[in-house]
C-alpha cells in the first residue's frame, strides 16, 4: 500500500488539492504507524518544496485523532 501512495502523490503533486486529498486518504486508511512514518520521511524529502503546509497539516492532524 506504501508504494501504491507513492505512485499516487507523485502523479497528483501538481494539484495541491488532489495532493491534499490522496494524502489524507493513505493516513486515514492505514493503521500501520511504520508505514505512515515511512511516508512522512519520503514525503518531506519529495515534496516538502512544493507543499510544505500541506505535509505539515496532514501529518499534524493525524496526530491528534483517536486511534479506533
Amino acid at each position: 500500500m506504501l508504494e501504491y501512495a507513492k505512485k499516487i502523490l507523485s502523479k497528483v503533486s501538481f494539484d495541491k488539492h488532489l495532493f491534499k486529498r490522496e494524502l489524507h486518504k493513505f493516513l486515514q486508511n492505514t493503521t500501520d504507524e511504520n508505514q505512515k512514518s515511512e511516508l512522512k520521511n519520503w514525503v518531506r524529502g519529495e515534496f516538502n518544496h512544493q507543499h510544505p503546509e500541506t505535509i505539515r497539516d496532514a501529518f499534524d492532524n493525524n496526530q491528534r485523532q483517536p486511534i479506533a
